[in-house]
C-alpha cells in the first residue's frame, strides 16, 4: 500500500537488525529519528538504534504489548497525525510476526512500508567469516526453526530438510540443541561442522564451534539457552572450489576469457 492512495501518514515496520546499532540501515535510521511514536521489541531490540530520536517522541516497549495494543497505539497515532515507526529485531520477513499487523492495518485503510534489516542469520555467518553458498559444497540455504509454542508443518520437520544437506540456518532453538543435534544426524555426518552464535554482532557475543557430535555439550558447558543461531553444514569447512566470477578461463557479459 503507497502513500500516495491515502492522506493518513505511513506507518513503517523497520528491521533494527541483529544487534550492532551501526548495522540499521541508514533509511531505517532516518525514519526512527524523524517519528513521534516508536513502537519496539525491547526484549529483542538494542535499544541504541533508537538512539537520536525526537525529544519529544513517544516511546512503547511492545515486549509487553498484545497485538491488539500495538495496532491500537498505531492507529491512535495515525489517527493524530503523528508519524509512527513499529521497530522489529533483525529483518521483520523473518520469524517477525509482521503479517499479521500487515494484514490489520491493510483492513483498517492505515498504508504502511517495510523497511528490510539485516537478519541474525547472515549476521553470524559475518562474525564467523564463513560463505553460506559455496561451489560444489552448498548452493541452498534452508532457514528453519524447532517447532515450539509454533507448531512446524509436517513436511518441514528437520529430519525432512536435512535430507538436503544444505546450508541450514536454525533459528528459536538453541535451548533444544541436543534434539536438534539428534535430528540433523538422520541425514548430515556426524562429523559435520556445527557452529552456535549467540547475540551475534552485540558486545556479549558468544560463539562455540563443533560438530553434530559434540555441539550439545559445548553449548551446554558455554551455558547458552536463547538468543542464538545454529548454523550447520560443510560450508563451514574450508573445503569448495573456486568461483566461476572470477576465473580467467570463464566468459561473461563483462569479460572474455583469456586463453
Amino acid at each position: 500500500m503507497k502513500a500516495s492512495e491515502t492522506s493518513k501518514e505511513t506507518v513503517y515496520l523497520i528491521g533494527a537488525g541483529p544487534g550492532d546499532p551501526e548495522l540499521l540501515t541508514l533509511k531505517g535510521k532516518r525514519l526512527i529519528d524523524e517519528a513521534d511514536i516508536i513502537i519496539y521489541a525491547g526484549s529483542l531490540v538494542n535499544a541504541k538504534v533508537l538512539e537520536g530520536h525526537k525529544a519529544d517522541a513517544r516511546i512503547h516497549n511492545s515486549a509487553s504489548m498484545t497485538l491488539d495494543e500495538v495496532i491500537d497505539v498505531i492507529a491512535a497515532g495515525v489517527a493524530a497525525g503523528k508519524k509512527v515507526v513499529r521497530v522489529h529485531t533483525g529483518d521483520p520477513s523473518i520469524y517477525g510476526a509482521i503479517r499479521e499487523q500487515m494484514d490489520r492495518l491493510e483492513a483498517m485503510g492505515i498504508p504502511f512500508d517495510v523497511v528490510p534489516g539485516v537478519s541474525s542469520f547472515t549476521a553470524s555467518a559475518s562474525v564467523l567469516k564463513k560463505e553460506f553458498t559455496l561451489p560444489d559444497v552448498s548452493q541452498t540455504v534452508i532457514c528453519t526453526r524447532l517447532e515450539g509454542r509454533t507448531p512446524v508443518p509436517e513436511k518441514e520437520q528437520l529430519e525432512s530438510l536435512a535430507a538436503h544437506r544444505a546450508s541450514m540456518a536454525i533459528f528459536l532453538s538453541v535451548q533444544n540443541i541436543g534434539e536438534v543435534a539428534a535430528r540433523l544426524r538422520a541425514h548430515y555426518r556426524p562429523d559435520t561442522p556445527v557452529a552456535v552464535v549467540q547475540r551475534a554482532t552485540w558486545p556479549d557475543q558468544k560463539i562455540v564451534a563443533g560438530t553434530l557430535a559434540d555441539i550439545a555439550e559445548k553449548v551446554k558447558a558455554a551455558g547458552i539457552r536463547k538468543t542464538a543461531q545454529i548454523l550447520v553444514g560443510d560450508f563451514l569447512g574450508d573445503q569448495y572450489s573456486l568461483s566461476k566470477l572470477y576465473d580467467p578461463g570463464f566468459s561473461h557479459e563483462f569479460r572474455k576469457a583469456s586463453r
